[in-house]
This record gives C-alpha cells, sequence and structure tokens, in this order.
C-alpha cells in the first residue's frame, strides 16, 4: 500500500448509516474530550476560590487530571475493543463519563474534582480510542486522512466554542453548572452512539486478550518505525498544544490583562486549527500526508522561533502573540490528524490496540511535557516560548528519522 494510492474503502460496516451522519458522530463523540477540557478553563479561578487553592498553577491540575486519565485508559480501550468489539467498550467509556460527570456536580472537596476529572478522563479515552478504531475499520491511507480531517475539524471547533461556552454558563449560574453541561451533553452522546453506531470488527477478527497475544500486539506497534515515530512526534507537538491549555487562562488575564475577555482570544487563536481540519480534509487527497504535515512542521518550528526571539526581546505585544499562536495552531492541525493516519496506516490488522498505544504515548508524552511548561510559568512568556520551539524541534528531527531525511515526498510506507 502506497501514500499515493492507499484510498480505499475498507469496509461497509457503517452502513446503514450514510457518511455525513458517519463523519458527525465520530466527531460527536471524540468532542466529549475537548469539551470537557476548556469549558473548565474559565472555572479554574472559581474552582480554587471554592476550594481556597492558595498556589498559583495548582488548579491546572483540573486539567492535567483528566488528561491522565484519558491518557492511562487509552493502554486498556484498545485491546478491550479488539476482543470485544468497538461497541461495548465504547458505549461503556460513555457511561463511565455521565457517571464522573455527576460525582463532580456534588464534589465537596478538590481532591474529589480530580478524582472525578479523572474518571471523565478515563472515559473519554474509550471515545478517543473507538472512534479512530472505527474510521482505521472503514477506511484506509488518504480516503482514512480525509475521514479524520473532516471530524477533527467539528472536533476541534470545540475548543474555539467551548471556554466562551463556560463563561457563558458561569455567568448564568457557578462553576458546577459546567458539568451539569457536560453530563447532558454525554448523555445525548451515549443515546446517539447507542441507536445510531454499529459495530464495524466482525466476530472473525476479534483478538485474544491473552496476555502473550496483548503484549505480541503491543509489540508489533512499537517496532513498527512509522507508527512509533510518528507518535512520538504527535506527542512533542501536542506538548505543546497542551502548554497552551494549562498556560492560557493566565496568560491572557495576567499578562494581558484581559479578564473576562480571554475566551474570545482563546477562541481567536484555536480556530486556526479548525480551518486547518477543514483545508487539510480538501487537500490531503491531492497532495498526502505526507507533504502536508512535513511542510506544516517545519512551519511550526519557524513561528515558535519567531515567538522565542520575541519573547526573549520583550517584544509580544497582544496582536503580535495571537498571530503566532493561532499561526502555530494552524500548523498543530495540518500535522495531527495526518499524524495519526500516518502512524495508524500499517495496523489495520490490531488497529484497537494500535489506537489504544499510539494514544497513550501522544497523550502521555504531551501530558508530561505540557505540565512541565505550564508549572514553569512565572508570569512571562518566555517559558511558554521556548517549550514551543524545543518540542516542535525535536517533533521534527523524529520525523527526520522516520522518513530517513525524505520529507514532503510520498512513498511506500516505512517498516
Amino acid at each position: 500500500m502506497t501514500d499515493i494510492n492507499a484510498d480505499a474503502w475498507v469496509s461497509s460496516n457503517h452502513r446503514p448509516m450514510g457518511f455525513p451522519e458517519f463523519v458527525i458522530v465520530i466527531a460527536s463523540i471524540m468532542a466529549l474530550n475537548p469539551l470537557a477540557m476548556d469549558m473548565m478553563l474559565p472555572a479554574l479561578p472559581n474552582i480554587a476560590s471554592a476550594f481556597h487553592i492558595a498556589a498559583a498553577n495548582r488548579p491546572q491540575a483540573v486539567l492535567s487530571t483528566f488528561l491522565l486519565g484519558f491518557g492511562v485508559g487509552q493502554f486498556v480501550m484498545g485491546p478491550l475493543s479488539d476482543r470485544f468489539g468497538r461497541r461495548p467498550v465504547l458505549l461503556g467509556g460513555m457511561i463511565l463519563y455521565v457517571i464522573a460527570s455527576v460525582l463532580a456536580i456534588a464534589a465537596p472537596s478538590f481532591e474529589t474534582i480530580l478524582l472525578a476529572r479523572a474518571l471523565q478522563g478515563l472515559g473519554t479515552s474509550a471515545t478517543r480510542v473507538i472512534a479512530t478504531a472505527i474510521v482505521r475499520d472503514c477506511y484506509a491511507g488518504r480516503r482514512m486522512a480525509s475521514v479524520m480531517s473532516l471530524a477533527m475539524m467539528v472536533f476541534i471547533a470545540v475548543p474555539v466554542i467551548a471556554p466562551s461556552f463556560g463563561q457563558a454558563v458561569m455567568l448564568l449560574t457557578q462553576w458546577r453548572g459546567i458539568f451539569i453541561v457536560l453530563m447532558l451533553y454525554g448523555v445525548l452522546a451515549l443515546i446517539w452512539s447507542a441507536l445510531r453506531m454499529p459495530e464495524t470488527l466482525p466476530m472473525s477478527e476479534r483478538k485474544s486478550l491473552a496476555i502473550p497475544d496483548v503484549l505480541g500486539a503491543f509489540r508489533q506497534t512499537v517496532t513498527n518505525r512509522q507508527t512509533l515515530g510518528y507518535a512520538l512526534a504527535a506527542g512533542g507537538v501536542q506538548g505543546s498544544l497542551f502548554a497552551f491549555v494549562f498556560s492560557s487562562q493566565q496568560v491572557f488575564t495576567e499578562i494581558y490583562k484581559l479578564g473576562h475577555y480571554f475566551p474570545v482570544a482563546f477562541a481567536g487563536v484555536a480556530i486556526g486549527v479548525a480551518v486547518a481540519g477543514f483545508l487539510n480534509a480538501r487537500f490531503v487527497g491531492r497532495l498526502g500526508m505526507r507533504v502536508i504535515s512535513h511542510g506544516a512542521l517545519v512551519g511550526f518550528v519557524a513561528v515558535a522561533g519567531i515567538m522565542l526571539f520575541a519573547a526573549r526581546m520583550q517584544m509580544l505585544p497582544l496582536p503580535l502573540f495571537l498571530a503566532l499562536a493561532a499561526l502555530m495552531m494552524f500548523a498543530f492541525g495540518l500535522m495531527f490528524a495526518n499524524f495519526t493516519a500516518l502512524a495508524m496506516e500499517p495496523q489495520g490488522h490490531i488497529a484497537g490496540t494500535a489506537s489504544s498505544l499510539y494514544g497513550s504515548i501522544t497523550t502521555l508524552l504531551g501530558i508530561g511535557i505540557g505540565t512541565t511548561i505550564g508549572q514553569d510559568y512565572d508570569g512571562t512568556l518566555l517559558p511558554f516560548a521556548t517549550g514551543f520551539f524545543l518540542c516542535t524541534l525535536a517533533a521534527l528531527a523524529v520525523v527526520l528519522v522516520v522518513e530517513k531525511g525524505r520529507l514532503f515526498t510520498p512513498h511506500r510506507m516505512v517498516s
């Protein structure tokens, strides 16, 4: 299978659901994760105040704990879905998400909030892994990348509006109201998926949960040069995204004094990712995953270098920061769906386990990087800009190794 013509329709298992509904359902269940993540941004100061949290950077744990549950959960969701099928694991994860949301609504302490957030993350790990596996069950190559990009366009639009939506909820009620909204969305997504999402993994293709078999599937995943390399690269660039999310409330309210208007600035930056997803879906079939993602990665490094230089020179006013951050998010949007498709392309026979391990690697690596950068926040943009530049430079180095120096060139899959 080549990057040039690997656009095959692998299965029609998603019928009787039509193609548009298939994309929307995939996007809606994937959106559980960013909605639960980014709606919380405006609430962090209020949660800190409610539970008397004095340490300035500690409220970031509301975000990082959620992502930790998300990252760890992905280790088991893939093998479970390869054994029992996609539907039961998907629906079980969504039920857990709803239960965790109820726990958060009634949480009497900050520690209980963190427990609920970890469980929410664990629940959404199923939605992310299963959504990716279902797409891989049905498509391959550029067609898979196109489907992922269309889903990502909806999925990534969520961070654009989620902080503003969270701010609006808090104007009408309080921070616990955000968890009520998350619970209601989870219930609706659960019902839709239960009624409309068919099983896409035939019984004949189910895998054993025996330890040697699971370890063998993990070994096949991590020993594939293309899969592991693009997982590490995606983890590096995702670390910069997590750092932006973790620090954004402090950056926009403390450095740029935007107050309650910070969700507007956040949306202005995040919209670049949504635009990138739309453009990628339109052009990936013509240009290929490598051409688009490699070009975006090189561009990200260049823009991050400009931001680092401006931060060191203390010449980073709000308009310039917004422009550079939006360009980096635009590049991220062009990279991530294609990196995912490139990593998953050789793993059709173990799509659930491969998606699981890929998601864990990228998420946990991203959390480690993002948390390190976020906790280094010192009231300036220097740690933020330095982290962005180093993350993407490392990702570029990894891609160069994986592709043996052949950037921008469609070719047979590297193994």
